[in-house]
C-alpha cells in the first residue's frame, strides 16, 4: 500500500526538514522506496542558472531514486522571506503541485512531503499551507521544537490540524535548542496534553545523523 506523509511544524526553522530526511531514513530501513518533495522553498541560491534550496536539495540525494528538483520543488524562490511575498511574480498554485505530487505518487512505495514555515504560513495571496495540505489530503506529522513556549504553539498547531478536517498521525520532538534545560519534562507535558502519537524525540546535536533519527521514530 502506497503510503503519504505531510510534514509541517510549529513554526518556520523548527527541524521540519531533519525530520523530513530522517522518515524517509526510516522507511529505507524497512527496505521501502522512498522521495521526498518540498513544494515550496524561500531562501535559494542560484546553481547552473535555476534556483535551488539546500533543504530540498537534501531531500531531493536523500530518495531511493532520482527526482528531476523541479517535480520535487516547482516553487523556489530567492528571498528568505513568506513564500506570498517573494513569489509575487510567480505565485504558489496548488494545482501544479497537486500534479507533481501524483507523479511522485507514482514513483515510489513512499511520499514524504515538506510544508513551509507553519500551519498557518500564507503561500499566496489567498492561500496557505493548511490549504495545501488539505488538497493533498494525507495523514499530517506534526515538528515540535522543544523550546520555551512550545506546548502552546503544538496545542495551537493540533487544534488548527484538526479543524481542517486532517489526520494528525503523530508528532515528532526535535531538541534543537542546545542550552534548554527542560526538555524531559517539557516532552512529558506535550505527551499529557497532545492526543496523538509521539513518533520519535531527536536528541539535540551539531550534526544530524539521519540513521540513528531513524532508529529512534517508532510507528504503532
Amino acid at each position: 500500500m502506497k503510503r503519504t506523509y505531510f510534514i509541517t511544524g510549529t513554526d518556520t526553522n523548527v527541524g521540519k526538514t531533519s525530520a523530513t530526511l530522517a522518515l524517509m531514513t526510516y522507511f529505507k530501513q524497512q527496505n521501502l522506496s522512498v522521495v521526498g518533495m518540498k513544494p515550496v522553498a524561500s531562501g535559494c541560491e542560484k546553481i547552473d542558472g535555476e534556483w535551488r534550496n539546500s533543504d530540498a536539495l537534501a531531500i531531493q540525494k536523500m530518495g531511493s531514486q532520482f527526482v528531476d528538483y523541479s517535480l520535487l520543488n516547482p516553487y523556489a524562490y530567492e528571498l528568505p522571506i513568506s513564500p506570498h511575498l517573494t513569489g509575487k511574480e510567480n505565485p504558489v498554485d496548488l494545482e501544479k503541485i497537486f500534479a507533481n505530487f501524483q507523479t511522485l505518487q507514482n514513483l515510489a512505495d513512499v511520499v514524504v512531503v515538506e510544508g513551509a514555515g507553519g500551519w498557518y504560513a500564507p503561500l499566496n495571496d489567498n492561500e496557505t499551507i493548511a490549504d495545501l495540505a488539505r488538497k493533498l489530503n494525507v495523514p499530517i506529522i506534526l515538528v515540535v521544537a522543544i523550546k520555551l513556549g512550545c506546548i502552546n504553539h503544538a496545542l495551537l498547531t493540533v487544534e488548527a490540524i484538526q479543524h481542517s478536517g486532517l489526520n494528525c498521525a503523530g508528532w515528532i520532538a526535535v531538541c534543537n535548542a542546545a542550552n534548554f534545560f527542560c526538555v524531559d519534562l517539557t516532552i512529558e507535558s506535550l505527551v499529557a496534553r497532545l492526543k496523538i502519537p509521539l513518533l520519535g524525540v531527536f536528541p539535540y546535536s551539531e550534526q544530524a545523523d539521519f540513521e540513528d533519527l531513524a532508529k529512534r521514530i517508532k510507528f504503532d
